[in-house]
């Protein structure tokens, strides 16, 4: 009980700390006054709220009883890196054997399939410059191949559920139920989809984002509960260590941002051009290339292939103890493939030869460089030097919680929150909202979001 009110006092003190901020509750009440902008706020908090209930919503035909702590299932999900994540991703919906429970994953695992098809395939290439209704169609595309992953993992995942809690199984597990049950995840994840396009069209920020932070950010009470009860009853460190683990979060969350946020500047100026009495161009603006252009898209990347050696498990047992979770060549090896997927990634997504020939076609040239492949050259050597170390931070952030669970001894799921895809999704999708929520407050004359500067970075 001691713990539960220890809990509860650190989560009043830090509530408590951020009100007191004279700054923040000027900047909240400003929010409030903007009416279109509380109306998006609200109709965001209300669809999100509906989708934390689905959560809980159990599929039909499967006793609940049979799910809670200590079951089979439960134990799974603690155990294995891969579905614990997955887990974390659905906000406990996948250990619920909710109707959310394969979440938004399989509609990310179509858009990285439709992406790449876009670079390959003439087909899709056309449709991406086709403009707002190529992106239609490549959406379209998206949703169709969704359906397909859910048509794979739903029968997956009832069969995993048969095998490791069949007594939850009220009418059994043949034939007609599983098509039932993955008929029932069908529609939830293409429900959540749906909840996701209605945010990022009525509401603030970009809604599938949002639902897969909420869900993360949902089990952080849970996770750091855990963390208390294991301080406490395993005589592992007490107050002191969870205080030092609370200031380690909080640096590795500063140093996020500060990836994230980080970009290099090159500067373009464009010619001037004298059109009938107009006078268009002379100004010099800037192309902020990121220092980790690629986003989380390496560590998903990184993840798929480090569980390869779990299928040797039967085959080769050393070989798959080698890369046990917490193994030096384990880490070793996802460090190397994150720093690999993401120049590979960067590669794909910045494309200096397009962007030289914008500017040319724009009036624009860099200082100093002429252009056309010169400037090919310039971009794509300053891309380069940008994600070698963009690159290593990566990879740092990546295998950050497997460095927290060896050396700090800090349980599984907590341990999620000191890198990998759950932060910088958390860190990632929180200042895209604040940015957005910002710029309502600056267009209509109001103070931003920070006392100094702004969240977009200078």
């Amino acid at each position: 009980m001691y713990k539960i009110i220890a809990f509860a006092v650190v989560i009043v003190l830090i509530i408590a700390a951020l009100m007191t901020n004279k700054k923040l509750v000027e900047t909240l009440k400003n929010i409030w006054k903007i009416e279109e902008l509380r109306k998006r706020i609200l109709y965001t908090l209300g669809l999100l709220l509906i989708y934390r209930f689905g959560s809980f919503v159990v599929i039909p035909g499967i006793n609940p009883n049979a799910l809670g702590a200590g079951s089979n299932l439960a134990n799974q999900v603690e155990g294995n890196g891969l579905l614990g994540l997955l887990n974390i991703f659905t906000g406990g919906a996948f250990s619920n054997a909710s109707v959310f429970a394969l979440g938004v994953m399989p509609y990310i695992t179509a858009s990285i399939v439709i992406q790449l098809l876009g670079i390959v395939v003439p087909y899709f290439q056309k449709m991406q410059k086709e403009g707002e209704s190529g992106r239609r169609k490549m959406n379209q595309w998206t949703r169709f191949l969704t359906i397909a992953v859910l048509i794979l993992q739903g029968p997956a995942y009832v069969a995993n559920l048969h095998r490791e809690v069949p007594e939850a199984f009220v009418y059994g597990n043949s034939f007609l139920y599983v098509m039932f049950a993955t008929i029932v995840m069908i529609a939830g994840t293409m429900f959540i989809m749906w909840l996701g396009e209605k945010i990022t069209d009525r509401g603030i920020g970009n809604g599938i984002s949002l639902i897969i932070m909420v869900g993360i950010v949902a089990r952080l009470p849970h996770s750091l509960l855990a963390e208390f009860n294991t301080r406490f009853t395993e005589a592992t460190g007490g107050i002191i260590m969870l205080i030092i683990e609370l200031v380690l979060l909080y640096l590795v969350f500063m140093a996020t941002i500060a990836l994230v946020q980080a970009v290099r500047k090159i500067p373009v100026q464009y010619a001037k051009r004298i059109v009938g009495n107009k006078q268009y161009g002379g100004v010099r603006q800037y192309i902020p290339l990121k220092m980790n252009a690629a986003n989380v898209m390496p560590i998903i990347f990184a993840q798929a292939l480090m569980f390869i050696p779990m299928l040797f498990v039967r085959v080769a047992p050393n070989f798959a103890a080698a890369f046990a979770y917490q193994g030096f060549w384990y880490n070793f090896t996802f460090a190397l493939l994150v720093i690999a997927f993401t120049y590979f990634y960067t590669a794909i997504i910045i494309n200096p030869a397009m962007m030289a020939d914008d500017m040319r076609r724009n009036g624009g040239f860099i200082p100093g460089v002429k252009p056309g492949k010169k400037t090919v050259e310039y971009i794509d050597t300053i891309m380069t030097r940008i994600t070698l170390p963009g690159s290593i931070f990566l990879a740092i952030v990546a295998i950050m919680p497997a460095l927290a669970m060896k050396f700090l001894n800090i349980n599984q799921e907590f341990a999620h929150f000191y890198g990998g895809t759950s932060l910088l999704i958390m860190v990632g999708v929180i200042l895209d909202t604040l940015k957005q929520i910002e710029s309502q407050l600056l267009m209509r004359r109001y103070d931003g979001l920070m006392k100094t500067g702004r969240i977009q970075g200078r």
